[in-house]
């Protein structure tokens, strides 16, 4: 949504209402900048953002938590990146593992901060997102390059969300009966199995099958 002077629209995601309207009267002060939309969670977010394509009037710019009930922030990311491409995601939450980090990319994140973040990177960027460039808080740019010197391998290149989708392989579910079991769509589901396989180099879903009975992760059938 282009506001009034081309300003950047903006929808702030976040469970806590006071920081949800921090955030809001901060941006509001920042040029170029116009808070249009503001969400409790990731259900609520979503909600939001159908009412406004309703409109034709959706946000260019979400600026989210990742803790949130209901709806967490990386799976309301991914349901997100799908319906409403065009509308870029900004995540500012207190957890900066790197294991969130990866998780919050590959679903589509165009950006990744951390809620010590001065209120004028904030804005950087949202204003980066809506350029369509990629923003990181130096602290996660700096653990990113430092895992990109010695990179994980095995099941600890896998993220929270992998590993509950390799469990799953493991278990025989299909991508349809994956996708019912974490309410995420087919085509996620195909997603996150092919990262599977190609992070543990395995050549298909029965060797992923076999990989997780020896990480323990599942039983081997007696």
């Amino acid at each position: 949504m282009t506001t009034g002077r081309d300003q950047i629209g903006v929808m702030v995601v976040d469970d806590h209402a006071v920081v949800r309207r921090g955030l809001a009267v901060y941006l509001e002060s920042a040029e170029g900048i116009e808070v249009v939309a503001e969400a409790a969670d990731g259900q609520d977010a979503l909600a939001g953002l159908a009412r406004m394509a309703a409109q034709g009037q959706l946000p260019q710019v979400v600026l989210m938590d990742v803790l949130m009930p209901r709806l967490d922030g990386i799976s309301a990311l991914g349901m997100l990146a799908e319906k409403y491409p065009g509308v870029r995601v900004v995540v500012l939450t207190s957890f900066g593992e790197t294991e969130r980090v990866h998780a919050a990319l590959q679903a589509g994140a165009a950006g990744y901060l951390l809620k010590d973040a001065d209120p004028d990177e904030v804005a950087a960027a949202i204003r980066a997102a809506a350029r369509g460039e990629v923003h990181l808080d130096p602290a996660v740019a700096g653990r990113l390059a430092r895992q990109l010197v010695s990179p994980p391998m095995g099941l600890a290149a896998l993220t929270a969300r992998e590993r509950t989708i390799l469990t799953l392989v493991g278990r025989g579910l299909s991508n349809r009966q994956i996708a019912t079991e974490l309410s995420i769509s087919e085509r996620t589901a195909r997603t996150h199995v092919s990262h599977v396989l190609t992070k543990l180099q395995l050549p298909s879903r029965t060797q992923a099958a076999l990989f997780a009975i020896r990480e323990g992760l599942i039983d081997a059938p007696s």
